[in-house]
């Protein structure tokens, strides 16, 4: 189980709308890991659980899309991510050491966007 690395990636238009299956999509052709997941993959999503790190199921929190040819965070899925963080739409199932980990680390996004996390509120 492990909280990924923060990549500050550069941020998507706020108003880009967000389409997690799709993302999910763009990003595999992008990493090019359409057979399954590699590190290049990895950088699109908050945690992931080592363990499984060869099975898609394994990533959890999506927060970028390819744009123009560009890993980008996509302000509305940091915001979606950071209302499952806060336990909307059921929360997340990952351990509960690692929480505030994922919090910090999906927080210097809300930074970048000059917007606060729902938990700090």
């Amino acid at each position: 189980m492990t909280v990924t690395r923060f990549q500050d990636l550069p941020l998507a238009d706020r108003e880009r709308e967000w389409d997690a299956a799709a993302a999910d999509k763009r990003v595999r052709r992008w990493a090019g890991a359409e057979d399954e997941p590699n590190e290049k993959f990895r950088r699109a999503f908050l945690w992931y659980d080592a363990d499984d790190a060869d099975e898609y199921g394994a990533y959890k929190l999506p927060i970028a899309d390819v744009v123009n040819g560009e890993l980008k965070a996509v302000p509305r899925a940091v915001m979606s991510a950071g209302g499952v963080l806060d336990g909307a739409r059921g929360g997340v199932k990952i351990p509960e050491k690692e929480v505030d980990r994922v919090k910090g680390h999906l927080a210097k996004y809300y930074d970048k966007m000059g917007d606060v996390p729902p938990w700090d509120r």
